[in-house]
């Protein structure tokens, strides 16, 4: 999609956005949907658009996966996570409600805010401010987003971490299809598993210290890379477009934990997961960055990872 008709379709749509840089190179915020980051590059949107997404607002029966790049909390299911609180899979109205302001802002960056009320599976309430800070560098057929995802709990009293996790987690959406597939070095093959069911045997194959894992939309799945794997690199040779995605680690009162998506009777685990690639029958892909969550979430404090995605055409 072009950048100026994904501007058009938000205005029919009433929905505000903020600009980064221009529609040549730049990122598009969709403060209206998630805060959801479209990343522009030689006047194309790079990110997956859904356009009924845009054009509507999601639901209690229904939800538009919006594509783009969103910040979502962690874990989403087991027994502390977010999605399940009812019983059954949803994305909270907390989350897909969300109403982003600009906080801050300059012509290579800013700031966006927004406040998400959150329920986890033990029926805490989890009231939190979102922040993503995003800075942004370009160049000849390349464009470079520096961003830091933060939660911030500003409930009153203090949550142990038998009773809460909660952790950011950037997803980057795209379209995938034919040869597409994500890259990233990988040592040793326990750093990787399965969140779903099995896919190795399908889907990767390795290249001295490099893994390759298909993306081609002809198999559901998701799997989990642990701190050892320091970047994840979507490729889709369609568009001749490389995607990296490198996360600092969070610090060290903030382990990694298990983002399953998982029944709520089932506890977390303690494999702590840095990256996760999810890929989708539906022909899109994401490959996401998680932070990590402290020993236990008091009143003001900031779980936050810093993430870089740099985007190249080749």
């Amino acid at each position: 999609m072009k950048a100026r008709d994904l501007m058009a379709a938000f205005a029919e749509a009433g929905k505000r956005v903020h600009l980064i840089g221009n529609l040549q190179a730049g990122a598009i915020i969709a403060l209206d949907m998630e805060g959801r980051i479209f990343t522009v590059l030689n006047g194309q949107v790079l990110n997956r658009v859904n356009p009924a997404a845009v054009a509507g607002y999601n639901c209690q029966t229904e939800y538009q996966n919006p594509g783009g790049d969103g910040l979502w909390p962690a874990p989403e299911g087991t027994s502390l996570g977010y999605q399940y609180s009812t019983g059954l899979w949803r994305v909270p109205p907390g989350l897909r409600g969300v109403r982003y302001l600009v906080t801050d802002e300059s012509q290579r960056g800013t700031i966006i805010a927004g406040e998400v009320d959150l329920i986890n599976n033990q029926g805490h309430g989890v009231p939190t401010i979102f922040k993503r800070r995003i800075k942004m560098k370009s160049g000849e057929n390349e464009i470079c987003l520096h961003i830091r995802e933060s939660i911030t709990y500003i409930g009153h009293r203090e949550l142990k971490r038998k009773d809460c996790l909660l952790a950011p987690w950037t997803l980057c959406q795209f379209d995938s299809g034919p040869e597409c597939a994500v890259a990233f070095p990988c040592s040793v093959k326990s750093s990787i598993w399965d969140l779903y069911d099995e896919s190795s045997m399908p889907q990767r194959k390795w290249e001295k210290n490099i893994c390759h894992t298909v993306t081609d939309g002809s198999m559901r799945y998701q799997i989990a890379l642990d701190k050892k794997v320091p970047w994840i690199e979507f490729r889709d040779p369609s568009r001749n477009l490389i995607v990296r995605r490198s996360a600092k680690n969070p610090p060290v009162t903030q382990p990694f934990i298990d983002i399953r998506d998982a029944n709520p009777v089932v506890p977390p685990s303690k494999k702590g997961v840095r990256y996760s690639v999810y890929s989708d029958t539906a022909k899109f892909m994401e490959i996401e960055a998680v932070g990590g969550s402290p020993k236990s979430v008091v009143p003001g404090a900031e779980m936050h990872i810093d993430v870089t995605t740099r985007f190249r055409i080749e």
